[in-house]
């Protein structure tokens, strides 16, 4: 089967995925030892932006794990890790304020919050069934096999899409609270930017990490119907 020149698509996107995650944590922990000044907690700032936006139904809790933190809609649970509850740090802070920015989203009816939340079951259909389709497609060179599995991982790759501007967004307003409502300032401010950017370069490489294994699935399966053609 000739589709090993196809693995440089592969070996591109797992690069790419290595330096942003390399970069995130490494920015992480660098401001991880960067205390701010008033000495807040990432579960005090997460509660104050929620007060401040008027948000009294959504519980923070505690989770275990470092960058594990997220913000469930349907539960209305916004959920800090270990590195972020109880951190006075100020990756700790951005990181809080992040997930705020999130649960500011689902207030605002916020229209790539809808649509991501929408898209879920699909990606999972497309994550779970894509490959063993493809791979069963190219075992019985069946062509139509294949070629769905491909448009199932379609979805997976639209799902990261509309996860850009989600992500983003959120932290757009995160650094605007922080500042306009004086939780950082001055060198607190960059240093919890930068984390923030660090983090929403981990989308964009799974984004892009996504489009090539796309472009490898349908030079494969393309490579299937080239050959039933001959």
């Amino acid at each position: 089967m000739p589709t090993d020149y196809t693995y440089i698509l592969v070996l591109i996107g797992l690069v790419i995925s290595l330096i942003a995650s390399a970069n995130v944590k490494f920015t992480f922990h660098r401001y991880a030892k960067v205390a701010n000044a008033r000495g807040l907690t990432g579960r005090d700032v997460a509660r104050m932006i929620l007060e401040h936006e008027g948000i009294d139904d959504v519980e923070i809790k505690r989770i275990s794990g470092s960058l594990t933190d997220h913000y469930s809609p349907n539960e209305l649970v916004l959920r800090l890790s270990d590195s972020v509850y109880d951190s006075t740090s100020v990756a700790a802070i951005g990181v809080a304020a992040h997930e705020c920015g999130h649960a500011i989203q689902h207030k605002e009816n916020y229209g790539p919050l809808k649509l991501r939340s929408l898209s879920v079951p699909l990606a999972n259909i497309g994550s779970w069934l894509s490959w063993p389709l493809i791979v069963l497609g190219i075992i019985f060179d069946f062509l139509g096999l294949a070629q769905i599995g491909v448009i199932l991982f379609t979805f997976v790759v639209l799902f990261q899409l509309i996860t850009l501007p989600v992500e983003f967004d959120a932290s757009k307003r995160a650094m605007y609270v922080l500042e306009t409502g004086g939780i950082l300032e001055g060198e607190e401010i960059s240093g919890a930017g930068k984390v923030l950017k660090a983090a929403a370069l981990t989308y964009v490489a799974a984004l892009l990490t996504s489009i090539l294994q796309l472009l490898r699935l349908v030079l494969i399966v393309g490579g299937i119907g080239g050959r039933r053609r001959d």
